[in-house]
């Protein structure tokens, strides 16, 4: 189950599409090979976001971009941008020198987002999902005071807002 819970009906389901994802990403247009992205687009939708109808994204462009947005977030973490190593640099930079080239960057993470904010795209993934990270979706049920968290509790309703 991905961190998007699951139980829900009616969510979309994005196809992997190497010439969309190049289009996307030019920096993977020479590696990592087709079937590596095809693994990391599959990955990511069973791990991180439910790609199998199940999950809180209904609309299939939206379904389509976050999946993207893993598959090069794990693309750039295990094989790196055209094959090269993943320069780690992720956020503004904060300082720079010349001489013996120094580089500083910055970016405000949560314990959470830690992965994500390791790259751009896994960064970006985590901003656009914010909306899936809040609790509207819990109700709790009935206690013997009324109303409130105890008894007979749990998810109902939408209760596909599972982060």
């Amino acid at each position: 189950m991905g961190w998007f819970g699951g139980g829900c009906q009616g969510g979309a389901i994005a196809t992997f599409s190497y010439s969309n994802f190049i289009a996307l990403f030019p920096q993977f247009a020479s590696a990592p090979p087709q079937a590596t992205l095809q693994m990391y687009f599959n990955l990511a939708g069973d791990v991180w976001l439910r790609n199998d109808g199940t999950g809180p994204v209904t609309n299939p462009n939206l379904q389509s971009d976050l999946m993207n947005l893993l598959t090069a977030h794990l693309a750039t973490l295990f094989s790196g941008p055209d094959g090269n190593d993943p320069s780690g640099l992720v956020g503004r930079i904060s300082s720079a020198t010349e001489g013996s080239v120094t580089v500083a960057s910055e970016y405000t993470s949560t314990m959470n987002s830690a992965w994500f904010d390791q790259t751009g795209p896994g960064a970006a993934f985590w901003a656009a999902t914010s909306a899936y990270r809040s609790f509207p979706a819990y109700i709790p049920g009935r206690t013997r005071f009324g109303n409130g968290i105890g008894g007979r509790g749990g998810w109902r309703g939408r209760g596909c807002a599972a982060f």
